[in-house]
């Protein structure tokens, strides 16, 4: 008599799947956005330090290197370090997403958010 509400209890399963999933993801943004790494250059004479999703937060220039005949050096290892840390970024979130998918029976190799 009721042969298709079989179809109902599987989309319920589906509907409190994406809920848990929106929730998870919810919590890894959080997340990301209190994780931060730091890049280097010129063996940690310039220091960048970003949040996960890339936005550069702080900037640690050693004296040192503060000679006005080197400027564009001082430019070259600022520049490096940012986008050290930039990559770092971008790998960590990876991985933090790649852990949540892997985590929720997804295949390892998918993209979220979708």
């Amino acid at each position: 008599m009721f042969k298709g509400l079989g179809g109902l209890a599987d989309m319920g399963k589906m509907m409190k799947a994406a809920q848990e999933m929106q929730s998870k993801m919810e919590e890894l943004q959080a997340e990301l956005d209190r994780t931060y790494v730091t890049g280097e250059s010129g063996a940690g004479l310039v220091k960048a330090t970003a949040t996960v999703k890339g936005e550069l937060t702080a900037l640690d220039i050693d004296p040192t290197i503060f000679n006005p005949n080197e400027k564009e050096v001082v430019e070259d290892l600022i520049l490096a370090a940012i986008k050290d840390a930039q990559s770092k970024a971008t790998d960590k979130h990876a991985q933090e997403m790649q852990k949540l998918t892997e985590g929720m029976g997804l295949p390892a190799d998918m993209k979220l958010p979708f």
